[in-house]
């Protein structure tokens, strides 16, 4: 597990490097995009139905 925590934050952290080389215009449009989505996550319900009816 930690291991995988670990390669997660080295991805996370290769990612923001790679953003920081963006011009403004694509961490504008990045950003909005991220927004968005968590706009659209925090009004999302998750419910379960189950696939068997008893």
């Amino acid at each position: 597990m930690e291991k995988t925590k670990q390669t997660f934050d080295q991805a996370e952290l290769e990612l923001l490097k790679e953003g920081l080389k963006r011009t403004y215009k694509e961490r504008f449009e990045m950003a909005t995009r991220l927004f968005k989505v968590q706009q659209t996550m925090n009004k999302a319900i998750i419910s379960h139905k189950p696939f068997i009816n008893k």
